[in-house]
């Protein structure tokens, strides 16, 4: 009995250990999610397609596909395509969301099938791998097995969040940002300028997405529903902290890796889309505004 309980409680750190690793990763998809959602109230849904599309024209520049550039300027080169795209789903359903976030929000979706197509299109439906320039390195610190990929996630999504964390709270564009989202018409009517920020949380957004999507392809492989199905697990880490929270992302990203995590490995992977479902159900139920909103209050 206490062999069974110690061989749990050995396997139950690693697990949490790379779980943590990869809620990292949910929580920057769930930030960009609650970025747009907490400006404009639109929810996303072509989040992942998009982020999908820079991730394989990353690949498509680095790879001589397309062009046969260092990594650094295939990255640099997609981060730009993905904010001019940005820019220009936003520019379209603009005038959709001061007219109804409902009609933007379903507009969103066509959006993400557009992306799709356009990645089948010009990379066809075939798997294929993108190589990260990730230090190859590991060691054993307090039984847990760390590698030099686990470092670079930790490490990128500590320096983004805290930059993203730091433009909100402490510069004009960030104190603009909180405005709109606790009272966009006392903010408009203060001279604030609400498509200005909408954009500015559409380009956030998507250079997230681009960053988590990049480095959760070394966990798996690059297809055409790679990372849409990463952002579905991101869109739960939404859920759970509360679309007003960006805190509460963080959190909800984190728990989300790990009881993933917990759940494939002492019960079924078969079965982690139903499993994600239920997690997002109870969210709805148990912590409707988010599970910091619920412990103590959420932070606008």
């Amino acid at each position: 009995m206490s062999d069974g309980l110690g061989n749990i409680l050995l396997d139950l750190f690693p697990l949490m250990w790379s779980g943590m690793i990869t809620g990292c990763l949910y929580a920057l998809g769930a930030l960009g999610l609650v970025m747009i959602f907490k400006s404009s109230q639109v929810v996303n849904f072509s989040h992942g397609n998009v982020a999908g599309f820079a991730a394989f024209l990353i690949y498509g520049f680095s790879s001589g596909v397309l062009l046969n550039l260092s990594w650094g300027v295939a990255v640099l080169l997609a981060m730009i395509a993905v904010v001019a795209i940005a820019f220009l789903i936003y520019a379209v359903i603009s005038p959709l969301v001061f007219e109804s976030e409902l009609t933007a929000t379903i507009s969103t979706l066509g959006f993400g099938l557009i992306a799709q197509g356009a990645t089948l299109l010009i990379f066809g439906a075939d798997i294929v791998n993108l190589d990260l320039p990730i230090p190859r390195f590991s060691m054993s610190f307090l039984g847990l097995f760390i590698t030099g990929y686990d470092l670079t996630v930790l490490a990128v999504a500590v320096v983004t969040i805290g930059t993203l964390f730091f433009v909100v709270d402490y510069t004009k564009l960030g104190i603009a940002f909180r405005a709109i989202s606790e009272n966009p018409f006392a903010a408009e009517v203060c001279g604030l300028n609400l498509r200005s920020i909408h954009l500015f949380s559409w380009i956030v957004a998507a250079i997230l997405g681009v960053v988590g999507a990049l480095l959760i392809v070394p966990t798996t492989f690059l297809s055409v529903t790679t990372v849409a199905a990463f952002m579905l697990q991101a869109f739960a880490a939404a859920v759970i902290g509360g679309f007003a929270s960006l805190p509460g992302s963080l959190v909800g990203g984190i728990l989300i890796g790990i009881l993933m995590n917990l759940f494939t490995f002492y019960v079924s992977a078969e079965f982690t889309s139903t499993f994600l479902l239920v997690l997002i159900l109870l969210a709805l139920n148990v912590f409707p505004n988010g599970i910091l909103a619920r412990a103590g209050g959420s932070r606008v």
